[in-house]
């Protein structure tokens, strides 16, 4: 089993960066895909970015492309997601999530762990 933690969130202005950071329990965190995920009010989830667990192909949603960037690091058991070129639009709780049967991508069934979430709020 994992947990997983995110943090990193916060207020920034329009234009700005965050790096969010997502902590795993256990030591099998490179048997785990991992994806971001997001969620603002009165919208369903939805993906932003993936990670294969050799961390060596990566994902991401047609919205973010060219501004985030998701990396991960297995010895630190540790994924992160750098924003940058942040938009109103990007405002919503951020979430981590685990896949250990599938490969990083854009299915939020095809995980298995998710994290409690990460406030990120956008002020234009």
């Amino acid at each position: 089993q994992v947990q997983l933690v995110e943090s990193g969130g916060g207020l920034v202005q329009a234009g700005g960066s965050l790096r969010l950071s997502c902590a795993a329990s256990g030591r099998t965190f490179s048997s785990y895909a991992m994806g971001w995920f997001r969620q603002a009010p009165g919208k369903e989830r939805e993906f932003v970015a993936g990670i294969s667990r050799r961390r060596d192909s990566t994902y991401y949603a047609d919205s973010v492309k060219g501004r985030f960037t998701i990396s991960g690091d297995n010895a630190k058991n540790t994924v992160y997601l750098q924003m940058n070129s942040l938009k109103p639009e990007d405002m919503a709780v951020y979430y981590c999530a685990a896949s250990q049967y599938y490969s990083g991508g854009s299915i939020a069934r095809e995980y298995n762990y998710w994290g409690q979430g990460t406030q990120v709020t956008v002020s234009s």
